[in-house]
């Protein structure tokens, strides 16, 4: 299983973006893009602006995690700012086949996202219609917060449902992933990990990202 690591924007130094991606673009595989709203969650982020000057400098895949009460309202702006998948919160939207095909129709990837106390029966239905399951390892809305492992039953739900089903779906934890929990989550079942501290608020974030690969590669 290929793993892809994809750190968190909002770990980075907002006042140098451009140099933050290109210590990093090298060693990872996605760029995540975490966009809030201020209402699902209890903070504001950023937004199409800023996803559109960091697209003029990175080629990365990015991977936009959309926290907002309206997640699919502002889709044709997301194209034009160049993500390249967008994933949705079942909270939000508890049928997404309508905001799935709308995302797919698009030209994006989509996914679908569960908060740390949905349990897995949740989204389970609709994982059919993903590109990726995202397992939240946090409560969503700040950077910085520790891992929750009791989210691992949930990954471990989510490979068995992508693998028996012969699904292509990816499967990422976001939150509090560090090179000491890697193993863990990929040992249950994900295949894409968000860092943000871990990696953006590293001394040497390439270290970092180089002690993660060999944490879950070894």
């Amino acid at each position: 299983m290929s793993i892809k690591i994809a750190p968190s924007l909002l770990a980075a130094d907002f006042g140098r973006l451009e140099s933050e991606i290109k210590r990093v673009e090298k060693h990872v595989d996605w760029l995540h893009l975490d966009v809030m709203d201020g209402h699902f969650v209890p903070n504001i982020s950023f937004g199409i602006p800023v996803i559109e000057s960091i697209r003029g400098v990175t080629d990365l895949y990015f991977d936009c995690h959309v926290m907002t009460t309206n997640p699919d309202t502002y889709l044709e702006e997301f194209v034009r700012a160049g993500v390249n998948l967008l994933s949705m919160h079942i909270e939000t939207i508890p049928d997404p086949t309508g905001p799935a095909g709308r995302v797919k129709e698009a030209g994006l990837d989509f996914g679908l996202v569960i908060n740390p106390i949905t349990p897995f029966e949740g989204m389970a239905p609709f994982v059919e219609l993903c590109d990726l399951v995202v397992v939240m390892s946090v409560e969503p809305g700040f950077g910085g917060q520790s891992f929750m492992p009791e989210v691992l039953p949930k990954v471990e739900a989510a490979r068995e449902w992508v693998e028996n089903r012969g699904l292509t779906a990816d499967i990422q934890v976001d939150g509090g992933i560090t090179p000491e929990n890697a193993r863990l989550v990929t040992e249950a079942g994900a295949n894409v990990l968000v860092a943000g501290s871990a990696i953006f608020g590293a001394e040497d974030p390439t270290s970092a990202i180089e002690k993660m690969r060999r944490a879950v590669e070894s």
